[in-house]
């Protein structure tokens, strides 16, 4: 499997963890798309939107997207 991620600098994550962390970070990607428009439609409570954020908050902690 080639690497899609890079890390940022001063993170160390041995591989495995790495990937499996940017499968993490993918899907918080996707569930933000997704939560953007059930937000657009009111579908959604706001502080699912303030979950999501923190969330993507933290995987650019870890890597650089």
């Amino acid at each position: 499997m080639s690497v899609q991620w890079k890390l940022r600098e001063g993170v160390n994550l041995d591989d495995a963890t790495a990937c499996n962390v940017s499968k993490i970070a993918c899907a918080l990607k996707s569930l933000s798309i997704y939560t953007r428009l059930a937000m657009e439609s009111e579908d959604a409570p706001e502080d699912l939107q303030t979950i999501v954020d923190e969330g993507l908050e933290a995987m650019a902690r870890v890597f650089v997207w």
